[in-house]
């Protein structure tokens, strides 16, 4: 297990109750600009929906049924679970005028924008069509999706993290620490100074004891 996990699990980020979720990490600095302390924003309804009930991951194939880009597919390179919202490779796009300058006319530059879980459908491999999904078990006890028309099973993608390692793929080497040596309880704590717990482990006697101070 990579130390990156491990810190990963202990992560979590508090925001307040009425809090504005966008497509920028709570933590950064245009998520504060929107969500300045003490401004209270309007609130935005959003469909609750299961952890496990949510069956579209990123790197899954999708095709979009409404919108200007209705009927192409693309690939999830995000999902924004807070809002119900997934962002495609280089579909639904928009663009803005940036960088203009006293000495510089600027320049356009496209961005991606959210879609809603509603307009998306998961495309089914087999023959390349949006279907439903729902989650089933398979014989060996595995949780699976599967494709409400065809009944195929949809795996979960593979996806490749930053520092280009898959996690479903990865394989501990020598120098990884391995699961059992990071859960072993390596430490008793115990009222005794460090001093004292040196001179235990060396076998080493004192008699002598620190003479009592009093503090008034």
């Amino acid at each position: 297990m990579r130390l990156t996990a491990l810190l990963s699990m202990a992560a979590r980020v508090v925001v307040p109750k009425d809090y504005r979720y966008g497509t920028n990490r709570p933590w950064t600095a245009p998520a504060k600009r929107l969500n300045p302390a003490g401004k209270k924003r309007r609130k935005v309804f959003v469909e609750p929906i299961a952890k496990e009930d949510w069956s579209l991951f990123k790197g899954d194939q999708v095709e979009i049924l409404a919108g200007k880009d209705k009927g192409k597919h693309g690939k999830v390179i995000q999902v924004f679970r807070n809002r119900n919202w997934v962002m495609l490779e280089g579909l639904n796009t928009h663009h803005r005028y940036v960088g203009k300058t006293g000495d510089y006319r600027g320049t356009y530059i496209s961005s991606e924008a959210p879609l809603l879980l509603r307009n998306v459908a998961l495309v089914d491999p087999s023959d390349r069509k949006p279907t439903d999904v729902e989650w089933k078990f398979t014989e060996e006890g595995e949780r699976v999706r599967v494709s409400l028309r065809t009944g195929r099973i949809i795996p979960k993608p593979v996806v490749e993290r930053r520092d280009g390692i898959v996690p479903q793929q990865w394989k501990d080497g020598p120098k990884d620490t391995s699961p059992d040596d990071t859960l072993e309880k390596t430490y008793v704590p115990s009222l005794k100074t460090l001093e004292e717990e040196v001179m235990e482990k060396l076998g080493i006697q004192e008699n002598r004891r620190h003479q009592r101070s009093y503090w008034y």
